[in-house]
């Protein structure tokens, strides 16, 4: 899709475009972003932080004082648009260090989300702490009904940047809508789990469902033999990992498909796939570290991904991140060892993974099918922002289907 603004700063671009696509199930209004986008200096994390700042403040004042005076329908929309303007106000904070801001926003993101959660009759949506190690991971529970019956379940967690309450807008309201009990969460290294415990990203993802599973168990709305997992962005290589492994799930969702993340970032590196890896991992690498520096002071995307990488994988060098990407693949048999249907979803535009859901695809020896989204139904970019009704019912009509009961 054409960039409607920011024509010179694509990551711009892709996150206003993500704000507009949570417009189909309550997340934003169009008006509140574009003005708010048209008031930011392109390519000027400061500018974007205030702009998001004042819109999500003015958004949630006016929802606290729909409360004040009993008008909860209200209140809720109003709640839940800050929520997701909050998130927008936090992205570009991380950094070395972070900008002390961040946890200011994210933590508004959250308050206003739960307070709109807390308003919400149908689905219920119910804040939970799920066992993990010694600690818990945040997440919250979207029952269809109050009867209590099990139900097919959909598990949801985003990857690389995104919230579990962002998955509201992006895939758990539509699956409940559908009749599924939802359970979403943020893992180690996404952010509940990085601002308040220090959690960074695991490759061994398996070792963060299986305790999600486990106490999804424990629900009696959860239909034990109808358990399904959906990752979205950088989920799409977390998820399928995990199912290499956890054989529960009964049905696995790639939004979008990602085979091995350490071709994102051996890509620019003069040499073979070997040589490369042997630069990130070595204990000192003067030139390619100049050569990462220079990399983001030229490409915007490039110098948001490799600052924000630095502060979910735990490390402190744009080559250190680099290399921690190395770790995230499902080469190796990985992908062979994956049992249950398992939908691959693919972006004709993606300007992140081009390539690499049919490369998962392709891998696969469970049931499987690859589904592609196009830029001529504005459904092309990374994880489809602008198309979110379109992109939900394909995939859930798929879900629907594959978790269908036998006769």
């Amino acid at each position: 899709m054409k960039p409607l603004m920011f024509p010179e700063n694509p990551q711009f671009w892709y996150e206003t475009l993500r704000s507009m696509s949570h417009i189909a199930y309550g997340g934003a209004d169009f008006g509140e972003v574009v003005s708010t986008a048209g008031r930011i200096e392109e390519g000027d994390y400061d500018s974007w932080h205030e702009e998001w700042m004042a819109t999500a403040d003015r958004v949630a004042a006016e929802a606290q004082r729909a409360l004040d005076a009993g008008h909860t329908i209200s209140a809720r929309d109003g709640f839940l648009r800050a929520s997701n303007y909050y998130r927008s106000a936090e992205f570009f904070q991380h950094g070395r260090p972070c900008d002390p801001r961040h946890d200011h926003a994210y933590d508004r993101s959250v308050s206003c989300f739960r307070a709109a959660a807390a308003l919400h009759t149908t689905p219920r949506i119910e804040p939970v702490r799920i066992p993990y190690e010694d600690t818990t991971l945040p997440g919250y529970l979207y029952r269809a009904d109050d009867t209590g019956a099990p139900r097919p379940t959909l598990i949801m967690h985003s990857g690389f940047d995104g919230t579990a309450e962002e998955l509201h807008f992006s895939g758990a309201l539509a699956a409940v809508e559908r009749g599924y009990t939802v359970l979403t969460f943020d893992g180690p290294g996404q952010p509940g789990p990085r601002h308040h415990q220090g959690l960074v990203f695991r490759p061994d993802w398996e070792n963060v469902i299986t305790p999600v599973v486990d106490f999804a168990e424990t629900l009696p709305e959860v239909d034990v033999s109808r358990i399904a997992l959906l990752g979205s962005s950088m989920g799409g290589v977390l998820a399928p990992r995990a199912a290499a492994f956890e054989h529960r799930l009964a049905a696995l969702i790639a939004v979008d498909g990602v085979y091995d993340l350490g071709q994102v970032s051996t890509r620019h590196i003069p040499g073979d796939r070997e040589e490369a890896e042997r630069l990130l991992r070595a204990d000192s690498a003067p030139e390619l570290d100049a050569r990462f520096e220079q990399i983001t002071t030229q490409d915007a995307t490039a110098r948001w991904a490799i600052n924000h990488g630095m502060y979910v994988m735990g490390v402190e060098t744009p080559r250190a991140f680099s290399a921690s990407y190395l770790d995230y693949t499902l080469a190796g048999g990985v992908a062979e060892r994956i049992q249950c249907p398992t939908l691959v979803c693919d972006a004709e535009e993606d300007e992140f993974f081009k390539g690499q859901p049919e490369q998962l695809y392709e891998r696969l020896t469970c049931p499987k099918t690859l589904m592609l989204f196009t830029a001529e139904e504005g459904a092309g970019a990374h994880c489809h922002p602008g198309a979110m009704r379109l992109a939900l019912a394909r995939i859930y009509d798929w879900l629907d289907t594959t978790l269908a009961p036998t006769a």
